[in-house]
């Protein structure tokens, strides 16, 4: 895994942690979903960028 994905990754999870707690604190359930939804999408970002770096050696 790239450092440039890793940072990608953390950025996207930060940014839907960020969303989540907007939405928790607004009572605004679409951001909540989304915010976990961005979550979720660098955790399977991060996790085929793990499958990769494994058949690379």
């Amino acid at each position: 895994m790239g450092i440039g994905d890793k940072i990608d990754n953390m950025t996207d999870d930060a940014s839907g942690k960020a969303k989540e707690a907007t939405g928790k604190a607004t009572d605004d359930e679409g951001l909540e979903a989304e915010g976990r939804a961005d979550q979720s999408k660098a955790d399977i970002k991060q996790a085929g960028e793990k499958v990769k770096d494994a058949f690379k050696n």
